[in-house]
């Protein structure tokens, strides 16, 4: 109990990310790796990269003796104060981590979340007293402007890019330099870009393949015995909310050229590419498996792939998540 673990790095090589791993009631322990999207690598697996690190000594420890009760997996909106979108319009607002409110160095942002809500319903409320409607609660943005929000995100704006231009190692010591001097009030003048992440792939024929042992069955396990757990469910009969906008396009460019990345990043073995014998590779999309992590739609390569909202509500139902 009170066990927290935070880590960097390890077992990613030519990509960033870490993993958290923190204790639950009930004698249970919630840990995830997070690996950031704009990794160049088209072999490159997520979760695999996951089974591989709770096979490091420290973490197998705590997990003997333990069992799977539940598995899911999310696309994390952190591009921070650059990437801020604006956040209302009519009928609607964007609020906490949709709005990408996410202080990734201090791994954090519930406190965003709901200090955002709060300043979102504020503006409604006025809206509702001023008799307004159908119109967008434009003083919500004003308000974020305004914030203590604002005010963290931009400290920390340049952490994100920093690492990820110079690395693990010398891009973390220099996101920490500028972070602290941004703390003490010495404000940087520059802001740092983000770059699209599906632009960083690279072609199969100057990646190196990476071959993942198979699961033990004991700290690491294979994607659809996971996705079993997200309890995830699409009525089978709806129209696929996986829409490939181009197939030709997919096949010529996402299999033939990038090795079929989609059927690695999918954290639920959604994207499938079967060759068979004497056939074209044909492109089999499981969309009942999709637990709506949208990775898809933000690396596929040619951004080719658009996830749209199910019919009836369907997607994974996460158990003490």
């Amino acid at each position: 109990a009170g066990r927290v673990i935070h880590s960097q790095g390890w077992p990613l090589t030519d990509a960033n990310g870490g993993a958290f791993l923190y204790h639950h009631a009930n004698n249970q322990v919630a840990l995830g790796f997070v690996v950031w999207l704009n990794y160049s690598n088209p072999y490159l697996s997520p979760f695999e990269e996951f089974q591989r690190w709770k096979t490091h000594p420290e973490v197998k420890k705590i997990l003997a003796g333990g069992r799977r009760v539940s598995y899911g997996a999310r696309a994390i909106s952190d591009g921070g104060w650059q990437s801020v979108p604006k956040l209302a319009f009519p009928g609607g607002a964007l609020i906490g981590c949709s709005a990408g409110f996410v202080n990734v160095p201090r791994i954090k942002g519930s406190h965003t979340a709901m200090k955002s809500g709060m300043l979102a319903a504020d503006a409604a409320v006025e809206a509702l007293a001023a008799g307004r409607e159908h119109d967008a609660l434009t003083s919500y943005q004003t308000a974020y402007e305004n914030s203590w929000i604002y005010k963290e995100l931009r400290m920390v704006r340049n952490v994100l890019p920093l690492v990820e231009k110079y690395g693990n190692v010398v891009g973390t010591a220099l996101a920490g330099i500028n972070m602290w001097l941004e703390n003490f009030g010495i404000r940087m003048p520059f802001t740092m870009k983000h770059h699209p992440d599906h632009k960083a792939l690279k072609k199969k024929d100057t990646a190196e393949r990476i071959d993942y042992p198979k699961p033990d069955g004991v700290f690491s396990f294979d994607r659809l015995s996971s996705v079993f757990l997200s309890n995830t469910n699409h009525a089978e009969d709806q129209p696929i909310h996986l829409q490939v906008k181009d197939m030709d396009l997919q096949k010529t460019s996402e299999f033939m050229e990038f090795a079929g990345p989609s059927t690695r990043y999918c954290p639920a073995g959604v994207y499938e590419w079967i060759e068979e014998e004497g056939k074209d590779a044909r492109y089999q999309i499981n969309a009942q498996n999709c637990v709506h992590c949208k990775t898809c739609d933000i690396k596929d390569p040619n951004q080719n792939i658009n996830w749209v909202t199910p019919e009836g509500g369907g997607g994974p139902n996460y158990p003490n998540m």
